[in-house]
């Protein structure tokens, strides 16, 4: 069971707009995280949730979504997440975040797959563009973003072929193709 939660967890990028995310779910995916390791159990991890189409609107003209897709400026109308979890780092707390943010993130996105969602833990982020337009203090770090929604695309991993390349990319069809490495070249003794 848990095996299938890993593996139905892909970085989903085309998602059913009309499918509505709720605050409430989006509060019970951070729950799920709040409760995860933390560095030194400092927690320092802050969140600011969004499902409200307004200012999902407002976050996603903020993100950059395919770094080896470039001619794909990131989903289409009708096709944007309808959820966001806006992952932040409390320097007050602690003035560096170390694994806290990655755990948490998977956490968050194994969470939303066993609810029927997807997302991707976006890092390629307008920063201060974003800070100022959501009113973010300077106290807190902005580490990811995660769009979240039902995802409307496929996504299948393949072996990465003789000449190593890791890059993902999409077919014909829009099935989008991830290169994974195999067991036997992963594990070294």
């Amino acid at each position: 069971m848990f095996k299938d939660l890993v593996v139905k967890n892909r970085s989903y990028r085309r998602f059913d707009e009309s499918f509505a995310i709720s605050r409430e779910t989006l509060l019970g995916l951070v729950d799920l995280a709040r409760q995860t390791a933390s560095a030194a159990n400092k927690q320092p991890l802050r969140y600011i949730l969004s499902s409200d189409p307004e200012r999902n609107a407002v976050v996603f003209g903020h993100l950059a979504w395919a770094g080896y897709l470039p001619d794909w400026p990131g989903p289409e109308a009708g096709e944007r997440p309808t959820g966001y979890v806006i992952m932040l780092g409390d320097r007050e707390t602690a003035p560096e975040v170390a694994y806290d943010h990655g755990i948490a993130a998977q956490t968050i996105l194994l969470g939303a797959v066993e609810k029927g969602l997807g997302g991707c833990m976006i890092a390629s982020v307008s920063r201060a563009a974003l800070r100022k337009a959501l009113a973010i203090p300077e106290r807190y770090e902005i580490l990811l973003v995660i769009a979240l929604g039902r995802p409307v695309e496929t996504v299948v991993m393949d072996p990465i072929g003789p000449d190593g390349d890791v890059k993902y990319w999409r077919d014909g069809n829009r099935v989008h193709h991830v290169p994974k490495r195999r067991l036997e070249d992963i594990v070294l003794g």
